[in-house]
């Protein structure tokens, strides 16, 4: 049977186990925000709309950090050849961030009643600025736990003359984390100041330091699923970490458009916004060589499913979408409309979250001693949160569009008898694909945390039965070239550009005086488009690598579905 070498990697079980526990409560408050679209009235007066976002962006964020330790903490005693130093300070870690996560979701509700708990000129507990409401006393908290996560790490990996790229990636990656974080601990009295630094928080953090952990991370996960070259890996960590600063750092200013700020912001938020795509072209081809390096059987298929579409969904809503955002005369019509969730929701929970899921179907198996087990639970648990959030992605798309010439071109009623019925469908559409996504969300935790109970009380069925071996590979499922690979990622950007002249047209004097047609046409052309081909060539990559158990020249090579060894007891 095989186990995991190093015994403190049993630490990181307990974050797996938090970050699902608190994923599926998001998600309930996801649906519950769905419904309160459709109908305002909904708890109205016990949860209102404002609360339950908050508590559905905050625990979105808690679930993915979760995820990330966890992560962190499994592949760090591998990097290092060692144990986990001082596993004490994991385990104060791991209750921080529970203590943290409860204060945090009751403290919501101090908003509502106006209780910041004022002393010292700092609001102790509730702060009320978007994605950083937790009081100070909860801040306090987190710059601990973030400091012993840093600190934990560093002592762990070996001494620095031994530092590949991943060592330099995660050590940069948590040092930052802590270090970002202080940004958002002080109280800043003047409003356009006050957005200054919570930008440095909220954007330094998603689109910089969790940037850099997640494509080093990423990285390494590759090396332990197809046993890729550590160097080349770490190579592109090297180019993806690089690209990552440059256009992240001063790319920020595409938050300080609206808000008071210089008019110069604009133009250099435009300019190095429109590069912070780079890095991720460049982790998506890197996934495509290490994902073909050998072309062997996947042996592993739910976590390189969800690494796949963690990295397609970063192409998709970090890149693409926030490509379409990015320039101030898009921006100036989509910011702060639905077309913004949008780009989060694919951006965030695509990059971040699915990343988390995919380390937990490679280290819970490993931590549970399970050589083998029923990987098709898992497969259906991605393809319906993958299709669900595609759809809800393309629902609010769809409605921001309308929601922009409705409320922001024409300047009619926000919410009264002009937008609500015009996207009274799309508020449909959400719930439909949020039920999409719900289910999935109830596979892969019931998956995840009943996988060492099943694994051993039942017979593990194999991803492949050995009759399929010597099947003729069908035309879809032939090998994906680097050029059709190329082609498909070109499409994705062509529809991306698209959308992008299709914002862009709301300045047209055409369209101002109350002409519809050209943005809601192009609309309509590059959503559908976009996601449509988004999903599609999942599809084609993930056929082509299963279609490789059927292929009879791996007939020999090709084991049982044994997960990769992590180590030797």
């Amino acid at each position: 049977m095989i186990r995991i070498q190093y015994q403190t990697q049993r630490l990181s079980m307990r974050f797996f186990m938090l970050m699902l526990a608190l994923f599926f409560v998001q998600v309930g408050f996801g649906l519950l925000l769905a419904l309160q679209h459709y109908d305002p009235a909904l708890l109205a007066g016990t949860l209102n709309f404002n609360i339950a976002r908050a508590e559905h962006l905050n625990l979105g964020i808690l679930w993915i950090l979760s995820g990330f330790i966890g992560t962190i903490l499994f592949v760090g005693p591998l990097l290092s050849k060692r144990e986990l130093y001082a596993p004490w300070l994991v385990k104060f870690l791991f209750y921080a961030l529970v203590v943290v996560t409860a204060w945090n979701v009751f403290a919501q509700s101090f908003a509502a009643k106006g209780i910041s708990g004022w002393w010292m000129g700092q609001p102790w507990l509730q702060e009320g600025l978007e994605y950083l409401e937790a009081g100070r006393g909860a801040d306090v908290v987190i710059l601990i736990g973030f400091s012993i996560l840093a600190f934990v790490v560093l002592k762990t990996f070996p001494p620095r003359k031994e530092w590949n790229e991943i060592h330099w990636g995660l050590a940069i990656g948590v040092v930052a984390l802590t270090v970002v974080w202080t940004f958002g601990m002080f109280f800043i009295e003047r409003q356009d100041v006050s957005e200054y630094f919570r930008w440095y928080v909220v954007h330094y953090w998603v689109e910089g330091v969790w940037e850099v952990i997640h494509i080093t991370l990423v990285g390494f996960l590759l090396v332990l699923l197809f046993e890729a070259n550590i160097k080349s890996v770490g190579y592109a960590v090297f180019w993806g970490v690089s690209l990552i600063w440059l256009s992240g750092l001063i790319g920020n200013a595409h938050h300080y458009f609206w808000i008071g700020t210089p008019e110069f912001w604009q133009f250099w938020g435009s300019l190095f916004s429109a590069l912070e795509p780079l890095p991720l072209i460049f982790c998506f081809w890197h996934i495509y060589l290490d994902a073909h390096h050998d072309r062997k059987p996947l042996k592993n298929a739910p976590a390189f499913y969800f690494i796949l579409g963690s990295v397609v969904l970063e192409q998709v809503g970090a890149g693409i979408l926030g490509f379409t955002m990015t320039f101030a005369l898009t921006n100036v019509w989509s910011h702060g409309t639905w077309i913004t969730p949008a780009h989060g929701h694919l951006a965030l929970f695509g990059t971040f979250g699915m990343l988390g899921i995919a380390a937990a179907y490679y280290a819970v198996p490993a931590m549970r001693g399970i050589t083998t087990y029923d990987q098709r639970l898992g497969k259906l648990g991605f393809w319906l949160l993958f299709t669900g959030m595609l759809g809800i992605g393309f629902a609010f798309a769809m409605g921001g569009t309308a929601q922009v010439f409705i409320n922001r071109t024409l300047a009619l009623d926000w919410f009264g008898g002009d937008l609500y019925p015009a996207i009274l469908f799309y508020k449909g559409l959400v719930l439909v694909f949020g039920l999409v996504f719900t289910t999935g969300t109830c596979i892969v935790a019931y998956d995840l945390i009943t996988l060492g109970l099943r694994g051993r009380s039942t017979t593990n069925a194999p991803a492949h039965d050995d009759a399929d071996a010597g099947h003729a590979v069908t035309r879809w499922g032939r090998y994906l070239t680097g050029f059709e690979a190329g082609t498909w990622l070109l499409g994705m950007w062509v529809f991306g550009a698209v959308i992008t002249l299709g914002l862009l047209s709301f300045n047209l004097p055409s369209v101002q005086a109350g002409n519809p047609t050209l943005p809601y046409t192009l609309a309509w052309i590059g959503y559908p488009g976009l996601l449509l081909i988004t999903l599609l060539f999942v599809w084609r990559f993930l056929a082509s690598l299963e279609a490789r158990a059927l292929d009879p020249a791996n007939t020999a090579a090709r084991p049982r579905v044994d997960l990769p060894q992590v180590g030797t007891a």
